[in-house]
């Protein structure tokens, strides 16, 4: 009981305090679940967050119900993925109620601003963290770099391009490296 618990007060914890969606959220997961808790390890850290990406639904959702699994089984996954939604179901909620009132004030308008500042560090924060613990090996090196001059490129000629498709491509290219080095391994022509 103490671990659904703990499990579900860690969620809610982090769902109440991010702001910026679940790219914020990524460090403080790993932060909580990694190096605090220890509940799983930075390799199945760094699955979740592919896999969490790369399925329907929010970042932030899927990781908690993954963790929750993982550390709790079918109670643990609901009780952490309620814990990571009722804070800002919550929130927008209270905010639907009064939303033109309350984006007209100006203590309000100031503090968003001030918060975009902090979103944006804490997206930039997980990427470095995942960036220098992801194995470095050429082909990570040099698909890391192409899809970060690839962006840059893009958004300087201001074109549009969706992230889904960077995560279509990128594993496209690790399933097409791992069938050609698998090949090479056994010894067989390409």
């Amino acid at each position: 009981m103490k671990k659904y618990l703990s499990l579900f007060l860690s969620f809610f914890k982090i769902g109440l305090f991010t702001f910026g969606g679940g790219y914020a959220m990524i460090s403080l997961l790993e932060n909580e679940f990694v190096e605090r808790k220890r509940w799983i390890d930075h390799e199945e850290f760094m699955n979740v967050v592919v896999i969490a990406e790369s399925t329907p639904g929010p970042i932030a959702i899927n990781s908690a119900t993954y963790i929750g699994y993982r550390v709790g089984g079918i109670p643990g996954s609901l009780l952490a993925t309620l814990g990571i939604c009722i804070p800002s179901f919550t929130i927008i909620f209270l905010i639907s109620l009064f939303f033109d009132r309350f984006i007209e004030m100006k203590l309000v308008a100031a503090a968003f601003k001030g918060i975009q500042v902090c979103v944006i560090y804490l997206i930039l924060s997980a990427g470095i963290k995942m960036l220098k613990k992801m194995k470095k090996q050429v082909f990570t090196v040099c698909l890391t770099s192409a899809t970060a001059i690839l962006m840059i490129l893009l958004t300087l000629f201001s074109l549009s391009f969706s992230t889904i498709f960077y995560i279509i491509a990128g594993g496209a290219l690790g399933i097409f490296y791992y069938l050609c080095t698998d090949k090479l391994k056994k010894g067989e022509k390409l």
